[in-house]
């Protein structure tokens, strides 16, 4: 072959410069780091599940003695190996709930009169457990409980 006939390409052309190949390599790696992100935050952990177990399978099971719940307040417990919480919004009503946050999965925390989660903050109501401050896009899972004797048991 000729050299004269094969063409060479002009110098800088398909080059490129310095600062283009970093702005790529950057966007390339925000889109990974943000997809990783959308997807940790993208859904709830089913908490209702871990609920409706509690409730199917362990009817009957004493949670906590009524006198450690405070009037106000929460107590954190453990039903058939998943983390509860207690609440007693007053002297004669308690409420059950799955303490695992409906964001991300971390364990919710008795606070001051409300349920907290320490990861993002998300803050649940003592009766109900609805979000009262997100992210948690939902309301923790309830559980069936009474009072029966000196005790909060599953329903």
């Amino acid at each position: 072959m000729n050299e004269s006939t094969v063409s060479q390409p002009s110098p800088g052309a398909g080059c490129r410069s310095r600062r283009q190949v970093l702005r790529g390599a950057g966007l390339v790696a925000g889109a990974v780091a943000g997809g990783g992100v959308l997807v940790a935050c993208a859904e709830g952990t089913g908490s209702d599940r871990s609920a409706d177990e509690v409730s199917a399978s362990a009817a009957g099971q004493a949670v906590v003695a009524l006198d450690d719940v405070p009037v106000g307040g929460a107590v954190s417990a453990e039903v058939a190996g998943v983390p509860v919480l207690v609440t007693r919004p007053t002297e004669d009503e308690v409420h059950a709930f799955s303490a695992v946050c409906t964001h991300q999965g971390c364990t919710v925390t008795p606070g001051d009169g409300v349920l907290e989660c320490p990861c993002h903050r998300s803050v649940f109501s003592l009766t109900d457990a609805a979000v009262q401050a997100g992210p948690a896009p939902e309301p923790l899972g309830e559980i069936a409980v009474e009072i029966s004797g000196a005790d909060v048991v599953v329903s």
